[in-house]
């Protein structure tokens, strides 16, 4: 009588990782982009004094989930290319825009996030006023927002080559 069953070793499958990782990713960022930054935006929050802080810690959060989903989509690239079961359909590009969709989550991360909280952070505690948005908050406003078109054509190109691979209904 066999107390332990054997095991047989079963990779996951890391293309439905990958889907559902951009699939979460790109719901998230739409979500972001088009409901919770222009809700803030409408209902005056953005003007408050203490919004620098509170938007660190929501963008920071969400940064980091970003970080999360871009690494796991990388991984999931290069094992498909690189690893036991070596797939052709995967190619260089593939890997090359998982890893921009990486590089872009942590220049949001350590650079944009923290750059625009301090930014926005008012360290005059007596000020009756707030000013109007700086030359260099408006540039990292384009640059943030220029990333944000990249991340979004390059997770939706990377989602439609692996949903193409995934599935045989065309």
């Amino acid at each position: 009588m066999q107390t332990i069953s054997p095991r047989s070793p079963k990779s996951p499958n890391w293309s439905t990782i990958i889907m559902f990782a951009l699939g979460f990713w790109l719901s998230g960022s739409l979500v972001f982009d088009f409901l919770v930054v222009p809700g803030m935006l409408t209902t005056g929050m953005m003007n408050e004094p203490g919004f620098a802080s509170a938007g660190y810690v929501i963008f920071g959060t969400f940064n980091h989930l970003e970080l999360l989903c871009a690494a796991i989509i990388l991984a999931g690239c290069l094992v498909y290319r690189f690893g036991d079961l070596f797939n052709q359909q995967v190619s260089y590009k593939s890997v090359l825009t998982a890893a921009t969709l990486l590089a872009i989550a942590l220049v949001y991360t350590y650079f944009f996030t923290p750059q625009m909280s301090s930014a926005g952070m008012s360290l005059d505690l007596f000020a009756t006023t707030t000013e109007k948005t700086s030359t260099t908050m408006t540039v990292m406003h384009l640059g943030y927002w220029s990333l944000e078109v990249t991340k979004l054509f390059c997770a939706t190109a990377l989602l439609r080559t692996f949903f193409r691979n995934s599935c045989s209904l065309v």
